[in-house]
């Protein structure tokens, strides 16, 4: 391969190199990278549209080498309606951080998904309790497939719970990851009761309201909000933000866009309230789960690192296996 040539990857490309049990590990490793210090902070620009917003996160990762990744994301809650289009559609771009040579431009939509889904796996690993088999998925799109995928590889899940506002999203889900992942998946329409029966809940929705309250929330629960991605999306009550251990994945992130953003809006937490970033979890400085009984909530926004760190997987992996089409803009 000539060094000015780029990998271009479609998104089956990326089905078929990225698996969840490698994305997981390799975010993990971009947590842990992140919390020792000996990883630059990622940036993050948003611009906000009538429809929906953009969002470019872009970050540097030193693994097998010096990567660096630029993420443009379409984020279009409507499009599935209105278009037939995927709510989330966008690009990477994998250059090599040393010498700024573009490596590889690929689909982002299910490296978004699947590195999504792999940090509420690392969370759980640190933040939920050892024997937490019961889980409430809140949104059965495609982002709570990845998160129900990514969980249950980390956890001995005996019951799963599937709410989504469309009963029929729901009743598909649970029928379709029954299937595929061979346990019994059910559709709810009371979101708070099945919460209260879980250990572990995920929220990925579009909601602009909260979800869940104080009163909705058992003791020793965790719980990750996955879908406050822009600063009018919110999923978490702040009531509930300020009695729980808090732990974000960027707190700089999440004070100007997740749920975190709510909550000191409403004046129920301080930003040193803030218990935790996961990084400094998975690198030891701080203890995860500390009892039985706390509620945790993992505020995640996203972080760039995890995108780096499953391009990267994506990119060598198609270079080994000569997967994509090779273009040379140089020519």
């Amino acid at each position: 391969m000539k060094s000015t040539e780029v990998i271009a990857l479609t998104a089956r490309d990326v089905l078929d190199l990225l698996s969840v049990e490698e994305c997981i590990d390799a975010v993990e490793r971009a947590f842990l990278l992140y919390g020792r210090g000996v990883a630059a902070a990622p940036g993050v620009l948003s611009m906000h549209l009538e429809n929906g917003a953009f969002h470019i996160k872009a970050g540097s990762l030193d693994l097998k080498r010096r990567y660096f990744a630029a993420k443009i994301n379409g984020n279009f809650p409507g499009n599935a309606a209105r278009f037939g289009l995927p709510t989330i559609q966008g690009m990477i771009v994998l250059s090599d951080a040393e010498k700024g040579t573009v490596l590889a431009v690929m689909d982002s939509r299910d490296v978004t998904s699947l590195r999504t889904g792999a940090a509420t796996a690392v969370a759980a690993k640190y933040l939920a309790r050892t024997d937490a088999h019961t889980l409430t998925i809140c949104g059965c799109g495609q982002q709570g497939r990845a998160q129900l995928r990514a969980l249950s590889s980390v956890c001995q899940l005996r019951k799963v719970f599937a709410y989504d506002n469309s009963a029929r999203q729901s009743e598909v889900y649970a029928k379709e990851l029954t299937s595929e992942l061979n346990m019994t998946v059910t559709p709810v329409n009371d979101l708070r009761a099945a919460v209260r029966q879980s250990d572990i809940c995920v929220t990925c929705t579009t909601s602009q309201w909260p979800l869940l309250g104080p009163e909705d929330v058992s003791a020793g629960t965790l719980i990750a909000a996955v879908g406050a991605d822009n600063p009018h999306k919110q999923e978490i009550d702040a009531v509930l933000m300020g009695k729980a251990k808090v732990v974000c994945d960027v707190p700089e992130q999440c004070a100007v866009m997740g749920d975190l953003h709510h909550a000191l809006q409403a004046g129920a937490m301080r930003r040193e309230d803030v218990y935790a970033e996961l990084g400094e979890v998975v690198a030891g400085k701080k203890l995860g789960r500390e009892s039985e009984e706390e509620i945790i909530i993992f505020d995640s926004t996203g972080m760039a690192l995890q995108d780096v760190a499953a391009a990267a997987i994506v990119y060598e992996k198609a270079l080994e296996r000569n997967v994509g089409v090779r273009l040379d803009f140089a020519a």
